[in-house]
C-alpha cells in the first residue's frame, strides 16, 4: 500500500467513489429505461435493461466496501452521488428504445474508459486487490456495452 504522505491512495479512493457514483447513477438510469421502454422491441429491451440493472446494482456494494477496506469513507447521499458521477441524468420518459440503447451504450463505454484509467491509480497505490476488481468490473461493463451495441444492428 502507499506510504504515508503519498497521494496515490487518496487519488484511487476518489476515483473509486466516482465509480461508485457512476454505478448508482447508471443503475437508476437503466431502471428508468426498463420501466419506460415501449414499442415493438418492448419485451426484449425491458428484459435486457432489467438484467443489466441487476448486474450494475450488484457491483455497487463491492465498490463501496472496497473504499471502506482501504480505510476511507464512501458517498453518503444523493447529492454526493450527483457531484461525483459522470453519468448524465435522463428524465425523459418518452425516448424510443433505440435512443435508450444508444444512451446506455455511451454510458457504459464511458465507464469502461474510467475503469481502464483507474488501473494506473491502483498500481501507483500498490493496491493489487483493487487492480484485480477493476479487471472484473471492466469485463462486465464491456459485456454490457457489447450487448447494447449488438441490439442496434
Amino acid at each position: 500500500m502507499a506510504q504515508a504522505g503519498d497521494n496515490s491512495k487518496t487519488a484511487l479512493v476518489q476515483e473509486l467513489n466516482g465509480l461508485l457514483a457512476d454505478h448508482l447513477a447508471l443503475y437508476f438510469k437503466t431502471k428508468n429505461f426498463h420501466w419506460h421502454v415501449t414499442g415493438p422491441r418492448f419485451r426484449d429491451l425491458h428484459l435486457l435493461f432489467d438484467e443489466q440493472a441487476v448486474e450494475i446494482r450488484d457491483q455497487i456494494d463491492a465498490i463501496g466496501e472496497r473504499v471502506r477496506k482501504l480505510g476511507e469513507v464512501t458517498l453518503t447521499s444523493i447529492g454526493s452521488v450527483a457531484r461525483a458521477t459522470q453519468v448524465k441524468d435522463q428524465d425523459a420518459t418518452d425516448l424510443d428504445g433505440e435512443a435508450m440503447v444508444k444512451e446506455l451504450h455511451a454510458d457504459n463505454v464511458a465507464m469502461i474508459k474510467r475503469l481502464k484509467d483507474m488501473k494506473d491509480l491502483a498500481d501507483k497505490a500498490g493496491d493489487n486487490a483493487t487492480d484485480g476488481l477493476i479487471d472484473d468490473w471492466t469485463d462486465m461493463a464491456e459485456e454490457r456495452a457489447w450487448f447494447l451495441k449488438s441490439t442496434l444492428g
